[in-house]
């Protein structure tokens, strides 16, 4: 089984209308549920829009990045799946359900973490 991380950008959903946001969020719950149900959900969530801190290796911290030139991830989900195409379907539900394009990328295993 492999883990995929199915993200969107923050501002992916800025075209849905206030009042649409009900609906999103019970499509958007009814997926989670199930991938639950199907035993494929890992985790998942929004992220708040705001920006970032930056930890350099040396431990200073700066502001960043900033949301004009540098894409910022608003949501993910992980799940593991027996195949790339397996995660490219849930993506779709996904989508759909948040009604914003998702990018799917496949998570590295690492024995160790």
């Amino acid at each position: 089984m492999q883990r995929y991380l199915i993200s969107f950008d923050d501002g992916a959903m800025d075209h849905i209308p206030d009042e649409d946001f009900p609906a999103v969020g019970d499509a958007s719950h009814a997926v989670v549920q199930q991938a639950k149900d199907a035993g494929v959900w890992i985790f998942g969530c929004g992220l708040r829009t705001q920006r970032a801190s930056i930890v350099a290796t040396d431990g200073t911290v700066s502001d960043g990045p900033f949301p004009e030139t540098k894409a910022v991830v608003g949501g993910f989900s992980i799940i593991e799946v027996p195949s790339r195409e397996d995660a490219l379907q849930w993506a779709a539900r996904i989508a759909e359900a948040c009604r914003c394009a998702q990018e799917v990328r496949e998570i590295m295993f690492d024995p160790l973490s």
